[in-house]
């Protein structure tokens, strides 16, 4: 990680446009365009993660346990299949979906 540091979400609106990011990423999460050389699997969990612990006041510290063990859980899933051919990605992915809800579902209890 040279140049390229992540930006920390820091609201649930936020938080939510990274994991939409993460869903339409490869799951190594390298950038192909070249904008972006540094960007990796360890820098959008830094992001995630960072995310997760700005908003841990906002949303409990039960709601942050459970979305950062989601995070764990999704990153060993993509880490498990780099090459998205086991279908450990897909899981990853079904955990990206599962945080969102999650997500949605406290940033419309602050409404």
């Amino acid at each position: 990680m040279r140049d390229y540091r992540p930006y920390i979400p820091q609201s649930i609106g936020e938080l939510l446009d990274q994991l939409a990011s993460m869903m339409l990423s490869k799951a190594t999460f390298k950038d192909d365009t070249g904008y972006f050389p540094d960007m990796s699997i360890e820098t959008e969990f830094v992001a995630l993660n960072g995310g997760l612990d700005n908003l841990r006041n906002q949303i409990g510290e039960d709601h942050y346990i459970q979305l950062a063990a989601l995070s764990d859980q999704m990153r060993a899933h993509f880490e498990a299949d780099p090459q998205e051919r086991t279908g450990e990605a897909r899981e990853a992915r079904a955990i990206i979906l599962q945080m969102r809800d999650l997500l949605t579902q406290l940033g419309q209890n602050e409404t």
